[in-house]
């Protein structure tokens, strides 16, 4: 029973699922490392909103971050993205993201753009 349940979890991002617009949460982990070598994990706990219009689909989020940098203090900021994709042809997305996080002194942010193919 419990790895049959494992499995549906493992399973359903694979799934047709019908269309979601509104509201969620997301909770995601990044961990850095340089070479071989750890250098911290930040963790967003973010509350969010996401869309459709048309073939655009898009979504925004924000929240704390928890900063836990390899051997120093943890320390707490706010981070956040928007992005969107368009649905180009039936086999090609666009699709753009913005994100940042606060720091001591300035704003940190980075953008990424991309095509995803489908065959």
């Amino acid at each position: 029973m419990f790895k049959s349940a494992i499995a549906a979890v493992a399973a359903a991002p694979f799934l047709a699922t019908a269309a979601f617009a509104g509201p969620y949460v997301n909770v995601e982990a990044n961990a850095g490392l340089t070479g071989s070598d750890y250098t911290g994990t930040t963790t967003d706990f973010h509350v969010g909103y996401e869309g459709t219009a048309g073939k655009v689909s898009y979504y925004g989020q924000v929240g704390p971050a928890l900063v836990t940098p390899n051997g120093g203090d943890s320390d707490v900021r706010v981070s956040g993205k928007v992005g969107a994709s368009v649905a180009a042809t039936d086999k090609l997305n666009v699709y753009g993201e913005y994100s940042a996080i606060t720091t001591d002194d300035d704003l940190s942010s980075g953008i990424k753009a991309g095509l995803k193919y489908a065959f």
